[in-house]
Order: C-alpha cells, then sequence, then structure tokens
C-alpha cells in the first residue's frame, strides 16, 4: 500500500496556503481532526463543557482504545496528557532516587530532560551520566552496556533528538535494558506518528509523545504510555480526586492504571481530536507513513547537499523526515523569516535543545525543515529554488 498523496493533500486545508516544512515543530492538521476539535467546542458553547463530556464519552474512550493500537499496548496503559513534556514529567518524577543513583541518558538528549534529570540528581545525590555518542552520532550502545553496574537507576533518552535528525537505535537500547532489569523511558516526542512504535519490539517500559507533531493533531495535547508491571510501581509527584481516591481523612488510594498520571480537568475537545489523529495515521498505516518521510527526507537532503555553501548537519545511520543543514555566511533566522515571507515554514534550532550535542559539534544554529507524508517532490525542488536565492 502507498499512501494517496493527492488525497491526504485534499484532506489537508493548510496545503493550500503554505509550504510547511515544520512538522517537527507542529504539523497541519486534517480537516478530520480540526473539524472533531471545532464542533467539540461548537457542542461546548452552546450546551456545556461537562453535558458535553457526557454526551462525547465513546469520542473521549476511543483516544486510550487508539493510541494502544498505535503503541501495541493495552488502554489501561495510556494516559492522557495536556503535552509531551509534561507527560515525560509525570513518569520521570514519580522515580524515587538515592544518593549515589545514576542515570544514564544520551549526548543528544532533549534540553528540558536534562534540566530535569539535573534537578533531581542535585536534590537526591544522584548521578546524570552521558553514554558517548558512536561513530555515527547516535547513542553507543557498546558503551552503554559497559555502564550498566547496579547503581544504574534509569536509562532514559529521546528517540528522534529535536535538532539532529537521527533516529537512536532504541530496540539495541532496550535489550541493554531488558537484561539488566532497569527502567527504560523514552521520549518519543518526534517520533510517534512519524515512525512505526510496538513498544514490545523496542522494550520501553514508559513512552511519551506529543499530538502537535507527526500524529497531525491540536496543539495541547499528549500521550504517556507505561508498562502495566511498572505502574503500581511509580506515584507520580501530583495527584488529584481522578488519579486518586480519598479514602478519609489522611488516607488515599491511586488508581492501579496509567490513568494515574492524568489528572481530571483537561483539554477535552483535544482528546477527541487526538484520537481522530491517531485513527488517521493508522487508516493511512504508520510504516507506509514512516517510508514516505523518510524517503521525501532524503531527497531533501541530497538536494541541500548539492548546494553551493549549503552543510547538512543531520547524524545518525538512521536519518528521519528532520533535515537540519547551515548555510554560509547566512543565519538560520535570517533564512527562516525571508522563506516566511514566501509562505515556506521552517523553523530554526539554536541549541538549547540539544545543548550538549551541538556544543560538541561545535553549532550554534541550524536550519531544521521537517517533512511530512502529504509534502511533495515539487514542494522540495520549490524549496531548494528559494533557498538557492538568499544570501
Amino acid at each position: 500500500m502507498t499512501i494517496d498523496v493527492q488525497k491526504v493533500r485534499k484532506d489537508t486545508r493548510g496545503c493550500d496556503e503554505v509550504l510547511h516544512f515544520n512538522n517537527a515543530g507542529s504539523s497541519l492538521m486534517p480537516s478530520v481532526v480540526s473539524d472533531t476539535l471545532y464542533d467539540y467546542l461548537k457542542e461546548e458553547e452552546m450546551g456545556g463543557g461537562y453535558e458535553t463530556a457526557a454526551s462525547q464519552s465513546e469520542a473521549l474512550a476511543n483516544y486510550y482504545t487508539a493510541s494502544a493500537k498505535l503503541l501495541n499496548c493495552q488502554p489501561h496503559e495510556i494516559a492522557y496528557i495536556e503535552n509531551a513534556t509534561r507527560a515525560w514529567d509525570m513518569a520521570f518524577y514519580s522515580f524515587k532516587f538515592q544518593p549515589g543513583d545514576k542515570i544514564l541518558t544520551a549526548v543528544s538528549e532533549y534540553g528540558s530532560n536534562i534540566i530535569a534529570y539535573n534537578q533531581q540528581a542535585n536534590k537526591f545525590g544522584a548521578e546524570v551520566v552521558f553514554v558517548p555518542d558512536d561513530e555515527y552520532g547516535q547513542i553507543d550502545v557498546n558503551a552503554l552496556e559497559k555502564l550498566i553496574d547496579d547503581k544504574v537507576k534509569l536509562i532514559s533518552i529521546s528517540h528522534i533528538p529535536t535538532g539532529i535528525g537521527l533516529v537512536n537505535p532504541v530496540n539495541e537500547v532496550g535489550k541493554i535494558a531488558k537484561a539488566a532489569n532497569i527502567p527504560f523511558l523514552l521520549d518519543s516526542c518526534q517520533g510517534v506518528g512519524q515512525v512505526h512504535l510496538d513498544v514490545d519490539e523496542i522494550g520501553c517500559d514508559i513512552l511519551s509523545g506529543t499530538g502537535r507533531k507527526y500524529l497531525r493533531g491540536p496543539r495541547g495535547t499528549g500521550l504517556l504510555y507505561v508498562r502495566e508491571s511498572l505502574i503500581e510501581k511509580l506515584e507520580p509527584a501530583m495527584l488529584d480526586q481522578h488519579a486518586a481516591t480519598l479514602l478519609s481523612t489522611h488516607s488515599y488510594e491511586v488508581r492501579n492504571d496509567a490513568k494515574r498520571f492524568e489528572n481530571w480537568e483537561r483539554f477535552y475537545a483535544g482528546q477527541a481530536a487526538l484520537g481522530v489523529a491517531i485513527d488517521y495515521a493508522l487508516d493511512l498505516g504508520v510504516q507506509n507513513i514512516e517510508s514516505r518521510i523518510f524517503s521525501l527526507a532524503a531527497q531533501l537532503r541530497q538536494k541541500l547537499s548539492e548546494m553551493d555553501g549549503v552543510t547538512v548537519t543531520d547524524v545518525g545511520v538512521d536519518q528521519c523526515g528532520i533535515v537540519t543543514f547551515t548555510k554560509e555566511n547566512v543565519r538560520a533566522e535570517k533564512i527562516k523569516a525571508t522563506l516566511a515571507q514566501k509562505r515556506i515554514n521552517v523553523s530554526v534550532s539554536q541549541g538549547s535543545g540539544n545543548l550538549i550535542s551541538f556544543r560538541k559539534r561545535g553549532l550554534t544554529a541550524v536550519v531544521r525543515s521537517s517533512v511530512h507524508y502529504y509534502n511533495t517532490e515539487e514542494e522540495i525542488d520549490r524549496f531548494i529554488a528559494e533557498l538557492s536565492n538568499i544570501e
């Protein structure tokens, strides 16, 4: 099966307005997703929020079943969270570290995650250990294996770093974590909806993701998977009457499914729309989506590498739909602003998201152009033509 590109572009009203190469930031929603969002909000406007949640209970429940199908897990292992960062936080801050404990992560790790590691390490006397890169710029799984000892309490990495273009070898990481019986937390913010994900194949115990990027859902939506065997071992740092039940003046009971990581008040319209976005991706086939995205990205990298003064800055054996580059004597922000005048969307990665990796490679800012399956070869050609005129 191949994706009917003309159909999905027809389904995407934004394709008539912009050339959108900022899918790693936030994708264009399909009309069925945005219409679900609009219709839900309209019903809230006219009938009330609580009443709409009751009448839309099936649509809200669909989020859990669709997410479970997407990740090959059970619905009770899924939580709905307001964004990927908070989903990751709710899981990470549930771990209780002791002095001397180690958190193993990657050089390419996301900046927000590194802040959280250091906060907890400073608070509890734990240690953050960066696993070296291999010769290809991805996490060195051999070095990771050598770092395993009885002090390691968590392995936590980003699946697809925000501004590098690589796909870390997460299946190999999962095998090492499983063999050592160490929990494996995977930040797949850029992976969910872009690449085929099977939590059993990967071997991760926790996976966080967002709705707004490659799933093509609304902003303010995120998902969290927690393996059943780990759920009751992790008590979230924050609880409410949805996540737990008050039993008496001084006692409570935390629920036994992944919804313990949720809170009661949420973006309900977003939850319904995200379920539809996941269904849309599943109907196309995530492996088909991955194949087309990677193919388009490879074409874009090739054309960029043939341009005078342009350096593609991606690393890794497997490279995804995130394509990063610099242009000699032209600031990344200028490229972004100039392209925006032509209704072409890109973003700039300035290092904070991948500070450790950027410093290691001597980078300060790169243009991040990120393709999706609804983009076309003709758009790539137009992009290259417009880029060649920027000096």
